[in-house]
């Protein structure tokens, strides 16, 4: 296992859509897994994307703390999930935002809408299928990351870009910076 270089926004890398992965067992995968766990670790985040890790793979990571855990009083977060292939598809129309960070975009911050609920599809490192509903954070974070394998990250999805900074300059001004940063 090996914490591996985080790519940051303006590398290639991080532009274009991941190719899906045939067999999660496959030696290289496996590596890829381990190391990317290891580096999320070292990071201290919550989610991670292959291109990430200059990986061009359809896999990605995340854990939801308790802290972050739904309302639900029963809900005591989620623990590491490796997803794999992973599918996404929003429950009704409710998109609620949210504060967002990315371990590629280090410290900046922004306000960033998202479908409330989705369900979610895919592999776990193991090849079992993984099927879930999430919402709020849990399906923030699944997003986030999904996005990434697809090229995407999370300031193209912004309506507002007043509402996107350096997180010391959004904490020295509250006024409509994140509760949480």
């Amino acid at each position: 296992m090996a914490i591996r270089k985080i790519a940051r926004m303006g590398h290639p890398v991080l532009r274009q859509p991941t190719t899906p992965i045939a067999d999660p067992t496959d030696g290289e995968i496996q590596r890829l897994i381990a190391d990317m766990k290891e580096t999320l670790a070292d990071a201290e985040g919550v989610g991670l994307a292959a291109p990430q890790v200059y990986a061009t793979w359809s896999v990605m990571m995340f854990f939801v703390p308790p802290s972050r855990a739904a309302e639900d009083a029963n809900d005591d977060g989620v623990p590491l999930t490796v997803l794999i292939n992973p599918e996404i598809e929003p429950i009704g129309d409710e998109r609620v935002g949210g504060w967002e960070g990315c371990l590629s975009i280090p410290g900046l911050q922004g306000y960033v809408p998202r479908w409330r609920r989705i369900r979610y599809r895919g592999l776990d490192e193991r090849g079992a299928p993984i099927e879930r509903e999430a919402a709020d954070f849990h399906a923030r974070v699944v997003q986030h990351e999904y996005d990434h394998l697809q090229g995407v990250l999370y300031p193209e999805r912004m309506t507002d870009m007043t509402q996107f900074g350096f997180v010391e300059e959004l904490m020295r001004h509250p006024a409509g910076a994140p509760d949480d940063v």
